[in-house]
């Protein structure tokens, strides 16, 4: 998902169908397992495939996968992990934020000519790691893992190993065929479901449902979408997120998510379609998509040797609900951290190895983003009146430099004291002044859903 405030097959298998196939490591290499093939799962295997003493195996249920997702990207992640542009499907230069009254604010003019948000198709987005993660030699299995059995002697004893049972399917049939695979090291990409959390007992998260509809529009209609995306607030289309209109390469993702009154997600949708109006008036709906969204990290992300990344571990931030970025730089991060540890592929890590590289160094450089974010979302999306501020503000031309600033090059910015200052006299001022003119928001109550987790 875009994030506005960043400062603030493998090939069918031959075995039966009745007896389960049984893999084992190949002689003089550490097997590592990644499940789940996103960016998080992706980008780790590319690393662990490029050490010749490691034999890299990627599980993904499906390769054609399309996440729910807005599908931003930030211009440090196209040079970082050196993507073509050929999968940006556009340059968004441009926003228009909207208030709960439909008070528009356009944002955009301080970026430079070079700078931009890159919109993506995950399908697309994925698809490129996923392949590139294999020509590095990672080995793809079309499969869904459905457990894994862990050693009650995992954490000690390093010739124990992780059996992982998984349904592997063959194009054009939906029935797998069971296997099971034994392997020294287990990185969880799979999602906000992760069953290698579940199997690592990483603990519960509090969790969002995203949902978008890609909507195909008119070439005319797509022309006012050439450079610009939507984010839409107020309590009729998410009482403590936005709803978005994002624009693909011939369509656009029409979305919105919550995490405190998810029963009443597809009222929400139904109500930023109609904030659209016009603009999208008369598409076709070609594609609709939902899935849960972490809110904040799991309470534990390594055990052993498991270690879980993107939103298996909780990777996703408050505010603006980005995760893309924060998916794939987790799972190198991991990937690269596991490899040195490994030395060459001669020894592996333990769990506090692990702990005092990969999670101390990815807190270390993210967690004042994830922090920061947080609060924004508790202080602006709170209410009506808070939503109105927000918007308010975003006609500061500081606040546009250093949203987009930490957005684009993910360094939390605002270095400017007396600008500073300056913002939390005008941050008072609009919280006043919005509070003033916004309506009251519309109670609702869902006791019981509230407190699931997953």
């Amino acid at each position: 998902k875009f994030l506005l405030f960043s400062a603030l097959a493998s090939a069918a298998s031959a075995f039966s169908l009745q007896a389960p196939v049984t893999l084992t490591t190949q002689l003089g290499a550490y097997k590592v397992a990644v499940v789940g093939g996103g960016p998080s799962g992706a980008c780790a295997a590319e690393i662990f495939a490029q050490e010749p003493n490691i034999e890299t195996i990627l599980f993904e249920r499906k390769f054609d996968n399309a996440k729910p997702c807005g599908g931003a990207i930030p211009l440090c992640m196209v040079g970082e992990f050196d993507l073509p542009e050929t999968i940006i499907d556009r340059k968004v230069r441009k926003m228009k934020m909207i208030s709960p009254t439909d008070v528009e604010v356009d944002i955009g003019d301080t970026l430079k000519p070079e700078e931009y948000i890159g919109m993506c198709r995950r399908e697309v987005f994925d698809g490129y790691l996923r392949d590139r993660a294999v020509e590095y030699g990672a080995k793809p299995i079309n499969a869904l893992v459905t457990s894994i059995d862990v050693p009650s002697d995992h954490k000690e004893n390093k010739s124990s190993q992780y059996n992982i049972k998984y349904q592997e399917f063959s194009p054009g049939n939906s029935v797998g065929v069971p296997g099971e695979m034994k392997v020294d090291l287990i990185v969880g990409a799979d999602g906000a479901n992760s069953r290698v959390a579940k199997a690592m007992d990483a603990g519960e998260y509090n969790f969002a449902i995203a949902f978008q509809e890609r909507i195909k529009i008119t070439d005319e209609q797509m022309e006012f979408y050439e450079e610009m995306a939507e984010m839409y607030v107020g309590d009729d289309v998410s009482p403590d997120f936005y709803g978005w209109v994002f624009p693909k390469y011939d369509h656009v993702g029409v979305g919105t998510g919550t995490v405190v009154n998810r029963p009443a997600i597809k009222q929400y949708q139904k109500a930023i379609r109609d904030r659209a109006g016009s603009k999208i008036e008369g598409g076709k709906i070609i594609k609709v998509e939902a899935h849960p969204i972490p809110e904040h990290p799991r309470p534990r992300r390594v055990q052993g040797r498991i270690a879980l990344v993107g939103d298996a571990a909780g990777y996703v931030t408050k505010c603006s609900g980005e995760g893309i970025y924060f998916a794939a730089k987790s799972g190198r991060m991991a990937a690269e951290s596991i490899v040195k540890l490994m030395k060459g592929g001669t020894r592996l890590p333990s769990q506090a190895e692990i702990e005092d590289t990969y999670i101390k160094d990815y807190d270390r450089a993210y967690g004042p983003t994830y922090a920061v974010l947080d609060i924004l979302q508790k202080v602006f999306y709170s209410n009506n009146g808070a939503r109105e501020a927000f918007v308010e503000l975003c006609k500061s031309k500081y606040v546009q430099q250093v949203t987009f600033d930490s957005y684009l090059y993910k360094k939390v910015q605002g270095n400017n004291p007396l600008d500073d200052l300056k913002l939390l006299g005008d941050t008072i001022g609009c919280l006043i002044k919005g509070y003033a003119i916004a309506k009251p928001d519309a109670p609702f109550s869902n006791p019981k859903e509230s407190l699931k987790r997953i």
